[in-house]
């Protein structure tokens, strides 16, 4: 595999009132048609996020955003949109979206996409996140059954993080549920083609 330069990640700032919110300008990309990709959908996301919180017009409201790079290396890129917001009532609200991106395409992947296709990976992830629930004494909320088909997800370290939204399948007080799977436990299902592919690569 060719060395790709990784992108560069400078932060943006939109400001309004009562709202601060960070989010990523992704450049370098050899493919300017795959950057405009990358840059668009995550300023959709961006608002999308913006949006689901719902009114601020509670006079104490607030909105915080930010956004934490994951993976930017091997032509791969992976991050997270967090949003915060309080509305109102006993606590505020934190919302996250991963994207991961092919950088050399502009390719958003969703989570199928990471696998080969038929692969049973809803079956194989759901049974390392039940082994891992039980091995760390994650407070579930009911018994855990599987991941949605289109689980959230980030691609890190070699591994790829399942996650939950706050209540989706934890208190509040526990936070974001996050489950790292290492990329070797998946290999045999792993879309060697995808984002999880370079990471396989013992380089």
């Amino acid at each position: 595999m060719a060395f790709m330069l990784p992108a560069i990640v400078q932060a943006v700032k939109i400001e309004r009132p009562k709202t601060e919110i960070w989010y990523p300008s992704v450049t370098g990309f050899q493919n300017a048609q795959a950057g405009g990709a990358v840059r668009h959908a995550i300023r959709e996301e961006v608002r999308a996020l913006a949006a689901s919180q719902g009114s601020l017009a509670d006079p104490r409201s607030e909105m915080i955003g930010w956004f934490e790079t994951k993976t930017n290396e091997k032509g791969v890129f992976s991050l997270s949109l967090f949003n915060y917001a309080y509305t109102g009532g006993a606590h505020g609200l934190t919302l996250q979206k991963s994207l991961t991106f092919s950088l050399a395409a502009g390719r958003r992947y969703g989570l199928a996409e990471l696998f080969k296709p038929g692969s049973p990976y809803i079956a194989v992830i759901s049974e390392l996140i039940q082994a891992q629930i039980a091995r760390r004494d994650v407070p579930v909320l009911e018994p855990f059954k599987s991941i949605r088909a289109d689980q959230d997800f980030y691609v890190a370290d070699r591994s790829l993080i399942v996650y939950f939204q706050l209540y989706e399948l934890t208190p509040y007080v526990y936070g974001f549920p996050y489950f790292p799977i290492s990329v070797y436990d998946l290999q045999q299902i792993v879309n060697e083609d995808g984002p999880l592919g370079p990471m396989l690569v013992n380089d």
